[in-house]
């Protein structure tokens, strides 16, 4: 295989977006293992004290994820941040307005490998959020495996991360005062494994829970759909009926997390590695559904509310894809 390197004159601005973005696929990847692996180890060397008032620090601050985090706005706007946008580049695309005296649940489309369009919108300030949608707080649920890792979990809830448990979703929507919205990648883990170049499948058919939650806590549903979410990485061939999908499936039912097998580039060639392309992402929101308090909604209710997103998704979907490269025969696939 020929390989293709990045040229010796490559300006510093792209090689800056180039080390931000890396440091964001190795948090993603690796830094979780990284800082478990750290506070063991520190329990055997002289500065085993470091892990034990941290364990001390963690048995009292054990809560907190579940109770809307510890965002850090000075860290959502350092500069890394918008180095990172650049190097795709991503865009937040806003089509109506979020009224900040009520909440929301942002329903965000498609999950994508590692989800780059929802970390740098609705985690950090690099796309303009706290300009575009004023008075609002946003808050991206994550699977709650990765709150247990010491360190880490410190590390995430800096950018508003929360647990993707309901007691943690809930939490933020409880608030009468409004401003608060919960940002959901719907369709999930299982959803990264049908996330290949040129598809539009959206996990979702089956996805009423979030629906639900919107209706107990009467917070307005806005669909969100991310343009260039699926361009940013190869991933195996892995089609439905498949061993490796029918294995990656199996450990997702026993881990909590899908193992998609992606590839794009690397640091200093072009060719192979865990480094995303430099594709655009476009992340569009949509206008809110209104929802109406229910705390026991029916079946009816719920299957009603749950087609109307769908169709508002899919409205979303056809109005805006001429304007980033679908094809106008091309439409999203409920899954």
């Amino acid at each position: 295989m020929k390989i293709d390197f990045a040229p010796l004159d490559t300006p510093l601005q792209r090689r800056l977006q180039t080390a931000a973005t890396l440091q964001w696929v190795y948090s993603f990847l690796a830094l979780a293992p990284t800082c478990i692996v750290l506070f063991f180890y520190l329990l055997f060397t002289r500065f085993w004290l470091i892990s034990v008032l941290y364990a001390i620090w963690w048995y009292f601050d054990y809560d907190t994820p579940s109770r809307g985090g510890r965002r850090v706005p000075y860290l959502c706007r350092l500069k890394i941040w918008q180095h990172m946008r650049d190097y795709f580049p991503i865009k937040l695309v806003k089509t109506a307005d979020l009224d900040p005296r009520n909440n929301y649940i942002l329903g965000f489309h498609p999950h994508g490998v590692l989800v780059a369009g929802a970390f740098t919108n609705f985690c950090t300030y690099a796309t303009g959020i706290t300009q575009l949608f004023p008075g609002l707080t946003t808050y991206l649920l994550m699977l709650p495996l990765w709150f247990r890792a010491p360190f880490f979990r410190d590390y995430i809830m800096c950018a508003g991360l929360i647990p993707s448990d309901k007691e943690s979703a809930r939490y933020p929507l409880s608030k009468r005062k409004g401003g608060n919205a919960v940002v959901i990648a719907v369709g999930g883990a299982p959803e990264a494994l049908d996330a290949h170049p040129g598809t539009f499948n959206v996990l979702l058919a089956k996805k009423k829970g979030f629906i639900k939650m919107a209706m107990e806590h009467g917070a307005h549903l806005v669909p969100v759909f991310s343009f260039g979410e699926n361009e940013v990485f190869d991933q195996v061939g892995n089609s439905r009926g498949t061993w490796l999908r029918w294995t990656q499936e199996k450990l997702q039912s026993i881990m909590g997390i899908s193992l998609p097998l992606f590839h794009a580039r690397g640091v200093f060639q072009y060719s192979f590695g865990l480094m995303p392309y430099r594709k655009p992402i476009h992340t569009v929101v949509g206008r809110p559904i209104r929802v109406e308090r229910n705390e026991k909604p029916t079946a009816e209710e719920l299957d009603a509310l749950h087609q109307l997103y769908m169709e508002e998704l899919s409205n979303l979907f056809d109005e805006h894809k001429g304007n980033y490269g679908v094809d106008k025969d091309t439409h999203l696939n409920f899954v």
